[in-house]
């Protein structure tokens, strides 16, 4: 089968044997329904990621981890939620954020939406820490709206999950590995290098980066973000990232998060 072609002229990626819910039809995703009532969610951001990484960096990660994990575990992937919780990142011409109340209302129509029809089992695969603390509160409403309902019946319940990828054991294992002491916690080489392997017409060139390894350290709001760490990065050298440790690193995390996503339906 040939490559399904992506909008606005990106590079198609093969994803031949993922059931993207975009591209199917509403026949399709009721057939399903009758075996299944898991879907994978993967959620992102749209925000700088230093002088070499990809605005779209946090989406790329989760649309690539989750089509992955969508063939091997045989799941519905939803479409991406690109832009998320990013609003320290503003600072930074071209990155975008929701407000924790936006990013709250939207996964919870999501979910609302697709439960309607007999989804049951939210698999949000993450790619930025921003959204933890929004998502998981996003959940919380979920389930509080559902506790509140009159004559609550014991019925199949919805259940939601959040699963970062580069918290799996095979991305700590890569990233210490691969980056040792320059990994970082923003703009690592881990998560430049998977958007390059996705992407690698749009690897960017940067001669050298000073300091070669960012400082660490925390943050407010987006001007000081701006102050504390002015080219983006954050404790990491993503000049080592490459298409090569991209392609390693998803091939090593996907069947961990493959069984999390089995192991979640199951449960």
């Amino acid at each position: 089968m040939a490559a399904v072609r992506q909008p606005n002229n990106r590079r198609p990626i093969q994803l031949e044997e993922s059931m993207q819910l975009a591209l199917c039809t509403w026949q399709e995703v009721e057939a399903y329904l009758k075996r299944s009532t898991g879907i994978i969610i993967p959620i992102g951001s749209t925000e700088q990621h230093g002088p070499n990484g990809l605005i779209g960096t946090d989406a790329i990660c989760a649309e690539v981890f989750a089509r992955e994990v969508g063939k091997q575990a045989d799941a519905m992937v939803a479409p991406t939620i690109s832009v998320g919780m990013a609003q320290h990142h503003l600072a930074f011409p071209g990155s975008m954020t929701l407000r924790p109340s936006t990013l709250i209302a939207v996964i919870r129509d999501m979910v609302a939406s697709l439960s309607r029809h007999g989804f049951t089992r939210f698999f949000f695969l993450n790619g930025h820490g921003g959204n933890v603390a929004t998502t998981t509160a996003a959940f919380s409403e979920i389930y509080a709206e559902t506790s509140l309902q009159a004559g609550l019946s014991n019925g199949t319940p919805v259940r939601c999950m959040l699963k970062n990828w580069w918290e799996a054991p095979s991305a700590r294992r890569l990233s210490q590995s691969l980056f040792p002491g320059v990994e970082g916690s923003h703009a690592t080489p881990s998560e430049v290098s998977v958007t390059y392997h996705a992407y690698p017409e749009a690897v960017k060139a940067v001669a050298a980066m000073a300091p070669e390894v960012a400082p660490s350290g925390s943050f407010t709001d987006a001007a000081d973000y701006r102050r504390r760490f002015a080219d983006g990065r954050i404790g990491s050298n993503p000049a080592l990232a490459s298409a090569a440790h991209g392609k390693t690193i998803v091939e090593a995390v996907t069947p961990e998060l493959a069984t999390a996503y089995r192991d979640f339906v199951a449960s």
